[in-house]
């Protein structure tokens, strides 16, 4: 699975998940753990990423940042997480006091579903007031997912972020002041269309005349661009839908069924090992496949921690309980899989005891 899938799987699964998530620590296991995991690190590996990173605040010691990815020894990009219900604009300044006494140059502030990029492009080592970058991850853009990419641990370069941050910075307060001056035009914006084309004198009055004009205008301009977007989109279906003839099969259908590991139950297998590894050593974590159901073990066959039906339209994970009860969950993709961690630790450690 590339970046932008892993990405988009990330977004698609915050509305089905967030009504159940109730706390800080539970936003941080769903929805910000797998968008590290997303960016290529490892959040069970210290060596690059330290949670509760410490960052002494004058006086105050002992403060701690959520998480800090680290390179080189070096932390390279702090993360403050809140509960995704939280507003984001009362948080900014306890972001702001730790990226003062930190070596980092980016600061991220989030509550799961908005993530906030803040660099020093005003004065160095000091944090800006406002981001450079601004991410819903309900509301993805092809541009963002992109800028977003920079971030991940095989692309990063913090000079190269730097560079492309002032653009971004500037380039989003200028889409800001064009979105005011459509809604409300002001004088100076009306002067400047109303001059070419009326010879009079703009009294008070025809300011006012021609701000609706003005409003007008933009109004009709941008319906005639999506019109006209809108008609070459269908124009380009209707080319393709007669171009596309569904394939014949000639080959004969095997009467004998066969075992086939997915991708997706691989990637669920590499998932909870990645939950356990804290509590276990991941190579004793292994995997069965079979025709019904996709095994997950602590050693031995006979020792399962659960089992994933992804061989269906929908998916399920199989929580198995001391008695050796079996109880199932429907999940919309891997990323599911991280609300039962708590439940698969004490699977683990049931069967540690024995």
């Amino acid at each position: 699975m590339d970046f932008q899938d892993y990405i988009k799987q990330i977004s698609e699964s915050i509305p089905k998940l967030k009504d159940q998530i109730l706390t800080e620590e539970a936003t941080k296991n769903a929805f910000i753990m797998p968008f590290i995991q997303a960016l290529g690190y490892n959040v069970f590996n210290p060596l690059e990423v330290v949670p509760e990173y410490t960052c002494d605040i004058g006086t105050k010691k002992g403060e701690k940042v959520d998480y800090s990815i680290m390179k080189d020894g070096e932390p390279i990009i702090l993360i403050e997480c809140k509960h995704w219900q939280q507003n984001l604009d009362l948080h900014d300044n306890q972001l702001l006091r730790y990226f003062a006494v930190s070596k980092a140059k980016f600061g991220v502030l989030t509550n799961g579903i908005v993530y906030r990029f803040y660099t020093d492009l005003i004065e160095k080592n000091k944090m800006d007031e406002t981001p450079f970058l601004e991410v819903d991850m309900t509301n993805l853009k092809d541009a963002q997912i992109a800028e977003l990419k920079k971030f991940h641990k095989s692309y990063f370069d913090a000079d190269t972020i730097s560079t492309t941050a002032s653009t971004l910075k500037y380039t989003k307060e200028i889409k800001e002041i064009i979105k005011k001056e459509i809604a409300n035009p002001s004088e100076a914006l009306v002067r400047i269309f109303a001059k070419p084309v009326y010879n009079g004198v703009l009294t008070a009055k025809m300011i006012d005349y021609f701000s609706e004009l003005v409003k007008k205008s933009f109004a009709t301009h941008i319906n005639d661009i999506l019109n006209e977007r809108l008609q070459n989109a269908i124009s380009k279906d209707e080319e393709e839908e007669k171009k596309t003839e569904e394939p014949i099969s000639s080959e004969p259908q095997s009467d004998v069924p066969q075992i086939v590991t997915t991708e997706e139950e691989m990637e669920g297998f590499y998932t909870i090992r990645a939950m356990l590894a804290e509590t276990v050593d991941p190579q004793r974590i292994q995997y069965k496949d079979t025709m019904n159901y996709f095994a997950i073990n602590l050693d031995k066959t006979t020792q399962p921690i659960c089992r994933l039906f992804y061989n269906r339209s929908k998916k399920y994970i199989s929580l198995i309980d001391d008695n050796k009860k079996e109880t199932k969950y429907q999940v919309e993709s891997n990323l599911g899989l991280y609300q039962f961690k708590g439940q698969l630790i004490d699977r683990l450690a049931f069967l540690e005891g024995k």
